[in-house]
């Protein structure tokens, strides 16, 4: 195991240091503009009620906007899923795929460069704290991303799923990364279209709890986006060992009624 920990760190460093880099340094910024953001509270009302309501939703309750939740939320939490979710999706679909098509299988049985990128970008946002008046501690300021990892997890383990059924990598990380962005939508503007409220109960991102962690952590909800990451993962391996492993190259429809179909 200490093997394959070693050799999946060693492959993905330069996604480590990429987007672990990135994102340590946008929530720096967040942190550092906290206290200008405070002192133009009027400005920023001012400029937001500007906005059509559909874009406002995606922000949340912009009456908490200068607390410290709705802060975090604004500048820094609403986003990550869809940021840090495209990478998940691209990790998910090629951990077994994108060997395969190489001609270099290897099956890497932990990849725990999220988690990784996770704890750089939590540095980032925890280090700068006492040069601020952001009421955060480091241990609250953890929960949001333990949230985020849930719903990272579940993305990636679908986009594994979907590129045991797809015919490539590029087809399982094309249908996953859809999936994720309508997710985002729909979880987002549920928050003022009713029409979108049943349909937003069935979206990984509604459980997704943001800077919302920060006051208590939904042990429930972060078990149930495990749990179904663990069912997504459960399949594709199931998948991969029902078939046969390609030399190289893409493949073929997985899907018995595209098959049939064809």
């Amino acid at each position: 195991m200490k093997t394959i920990f070693r050799f999946a760190l060693s492959r993905s460093r330069g996604q480590i240091i990429g987007w672990g880099i990135s994102m340590a340094v946008l929530a720096w910024i967040v942190v550092w503009f906290y206290d200008p953001f405070q002192e133009q509270q009027q400005q920023w009302i001012d400029l937001l009620n500007s906005f059509p309501q559909e874009i406002i939703g995606l922000f949340g309750d912009l009456n908490e906007m200068f607390s410290t939740k709705g802060y975090l939320d604004l500048q820094l939490f609403i986003f990550l899923p869809l940021l840090l979710g495209i990478f998940a999706v691209l990790a998910g679909s090629g951990l077994l795929v994108s060997d395969e098509e190489n001609g270099t299988l290897d099956l890497i049985l932990a990849h725990p460069v999220s988690r990784i990128i996770l704890v750089i970008s939590w540095l980032g946002l925890v280090l700068p704290l006492g040069a601020s008046s952001l009421a955060v501690t480091p241990g609250a300021a953890a929960l949001p991303f333990v949230s985020l990892f849930g719903v990272l997890m579940l993305f990636g383990s679908l986009a594994l799923l979907l590129s045991m059924l797809l015919p490539s990598r590029k087809a399982a990380a094309g249908a996953a990364s859809l999936i994720l962005v309508l997710c985002f939508f729909v979880s987002s503007l549920a928050n003022f279209v009713s029409d979108l409220k049943d349909a937003a109960q069935f979206s990984p991102i509604s459980y997704y709890q943001s800077a919302n962690a920060i006051n208590g952590l939904n042990a429930g909800w972060l078990a149930g986006l495990l749990a179904v990451s663990a069912v997504f993962t459960g399949l594709a391996c199931w998948l991969f060992q029902r078939r046969d492993i390609r030399v190289s190259g893409e493949g073929s429809w997985r899907l018995p009624f595209v098959k049939r179909t064809a």
